[in-house]
C-alpha cells in the first residue's frame, strides 16, 4: 500500500509545473510623498541558462498606480533587476502583489511577491502649487497672446525629471489644459496653456523639488506678443450642442409641416418641407478634409513664431475647421486643435 502511495505521489509531483524563477525585492522606498513618482526594483534569478521574457501581473495594490507595464531591466551577473515606476495617490498605500511567469514553450510554476506597505506623507503646498513633484523642473519656452477682451493666453513648454508631468494643474486660472505631453517619468516634456486675467503681469507657480526637498518658484513674465491672432474666437473649443438643438428643431418642424399638409391635403405646400430638409442635410454633411504634407509643423496658435507641439511624420488628411490669415485650423485624431500654414497643404 505504501509503495502505491509513493508511486502516486511521484506521479502527481511530475505533473506540477517546475519552478525555475525566484524573485525578491532589490529596492523599495521607505518613505514616499503623495503625488511622487517612485520606483520599486525586483531582483529575478532563473535556474535556466537563457532567461526568456518574464510576464508580470499586479493585483491588490492600494493607493498607488503602476505607470509602466514593461520594466526597465539591468543585468548584473546571473541576476536581472526589473524596475517599475509607480505614483502614490493616497495617504495610505501598499505596493501591488506581484506574480511573475516565465514566458516559454514549456509551462513553469509562477513566482510571487507580496506587496509592501508604504509610509506616505502629504505636502502642505502654497496656493500657487502646480501639482508637480520632481527632481528637476524647468521652462523651455513660453509665449503670451491676447485671448479676448479680459484675458491673455500663456503657452509654455516645460520639462521635468522623475515626475508625472501630466498631473500639472493650476488653481484660480480662467482656463487651462495640455496641448501635448511626452511621458517618460525619467525625463518628460509638456506643452501647456493657461488663460489668465489681463491684469496679471507675472504668472508665478511653485513645484516641489525632491533633490532640494523644498518648494521652488517658477515665474513667467506676461509680455503680450504683438502678432495676435485675427479672430480670437477661433482659438476657443466649438460648442456643438447648439447645432444639435437646431437639427432637432428642424426635424420637428419637418414633422409638423408634413402632418399639417397631409391633414389639410394642401399638397402644394410640400415645397415648404424643402427648407428644413435642406438645412438638416447641410448640418450633417461630412466635414471638409485637407491634405497636409509630411514634416509640416502643427502650431498651438495661428502665428508664425507660435509654439510647435507636433510635426507630421507622413502625408495625412485632417478635418478642416476653419482658417485665419495664412493658417488652416485642423482637428487631430486625438481631438486636439492645431494650426498649419497654407503652404503645408498638398494636392491629392
Amino acid at each position: 500500500m505504501s509503495k502505491i502511495l509513493l508511486l502516486l505521489l511521484l506521479f502527481f509531483t511530475s505533473l506540477v509545473a517546475q519552478k525555475v524563477l525566484y524573485l525578491s525585492y532589490s529596492d523599495v522606498p521607505k518613505r514616499v510623498i503623495k503625488g511622487e513618482v517612485f520606483t520599486i526594483t525586483i531582483k529575478a534569478l532563473s535556474t535556466m541558462e537563457d532567461l526568456e521574457e518574464i510576464q508580470y501581473d499586479f493585483s491588490q495594490q492600494s493607493g498607488v498606480e503602476v505607470l509602466n507595464d514593461m520594466p526597465h531591466r539591468e543585468k548584473k551577473g546571473k541576476y536581472f533587476y526589473d524596475t517599475f515606476y509607480l505614483i502614490a495617490t493616497t495617504e495610505t498605500a501598499k505596493t501591488p502583489d506581484i506574480q511573475a511567469t516565465l514566458v516559454a514553450d514549456e509551462e513553469y510554476e509562477p513566482s510571487f511577491l507580496s506587496g509592501m506597505a508604504l509610509d506616505i506623507f502629504s505636502l502642505n503646498p502654497p496656493k500657487n502649487f502646480s501639482n508637480i513633484i520632481a527632481d528637476n523642473f524647468e521652462l523651455v519656452e513660453y509665449k503670451t497672446t491676447s485671448y479676448d477682451h479680459d484675458h491673455n493666453i500663456i503657452v509654455f513648454v516645460a520639462q521635468a525629471d522623475n515626475s508625472a508631468i501630466e498631473k500639472m494643474h493650476f488653481k484660480e486660472v480662467f482656463k487651462q489644459g495640455i496641448e501635448s505631453v511626452k511621458k517618460s517619468y525619467t525625463h518628460s516634456k509638456i506643452t501647456y496653456f493657461i488663460v489668465v486675467d489681463k491684469k496679471i503681469e507675472n504668472f508665478s507657480f511653485s513645484y516641489f523639488n525632491l533633490q532640494k526637498n523644498k518648494f521652488l518658484t517658477v515665474s513667467i513674465p506676461v509680455i503680450v506678443d504683438e502678432d495676435r491672432v485675427t479672430t480670437q474666437t477661433d482659438l476657443k473649443p466649438q460648442d456643438q450642442s447648439h447645432d444639435q438643438i437646431k437639427i432637432i428643431l428642424a426635424i420637428a418642424a419637418t414633422g409638423v409641416f408634413a402632418i399639417f399638409i397631409f391633414w389639410r391635403k394642401k399638397y402644394s405646400y410640400l415645397i415648404l418641407l424643402l427648407v428644413p430638409i435642406v438645412y438638416i442635410v447641410y448640418m450633417n454633411k461630412p466635414s471638409a478634409k485637407v491634405c497636409i504634407k509630411i514634416g509640416a509643423n502643427i502650431r498651438l496658435l495661428p502665428v508664425y513664431n507660435g509654439t510647435i507641439f507636433e510635426t507630421t511624420n507622413k502625408e495625412s488628411d485632417f478635418v478642416q475647421d476653419g482658417t485665419v490669415g495664412d493658417f488652416i485650423k485642423i482637428e487631430l485624431p486625438n481631438e486636439q486643435i492645431g494650426w498649419v500654414k497654407n503652404e503645408d497643404t498638398c494636392a491629392r
